[in-house]
């Protein structure tokens, strides 16, 4: 599971968000999406925890927590399939069938 951070200041950097959540349980993976055009910080974030459970309490308990200033968003992020395919609109060519 991925957990999604909303909200985050600004300032916040990826070693910062890795000590938060590492209170719950080793990270193993944790990003801050910069946007492609500015490269500024988006003010949000994900973490991916080793144990399932340690993403659950993380969850429970950093809710609507105020951290760095800020009252942070904190819930299961949504999987997204990102496969070539599925990103294709082939269903919206239309055909002419010529005979």
């Amino acid at each position: 599971m991925t957990i999604f951070i909303g909200n985050l200041s600004w300032e916040t950097e990826v070693e910062d968000l890795k000590d938060l959540f590492n209170t719950y349980g080793e990270v193993r993976k944790c990003t801050i999406p910069l946007d492609r055009d500015s490269g500024r910080k988006r003010g949000f974030g994900f973490v991916e925890m080793i144990n399932k459970s340690a993403e659950k309490n993380a969850i429970d308990d950093l809710q609507d927590v105020e951290w760095m200033g800020r009252e942070i968003r904190v819930y299961e992020a949504d999987q997204r399939d990102r496969s070539p395919m599925k990103n294709k609109r082939h269903n919206n060519k239309k055909i002419n069938n010529q005979y």
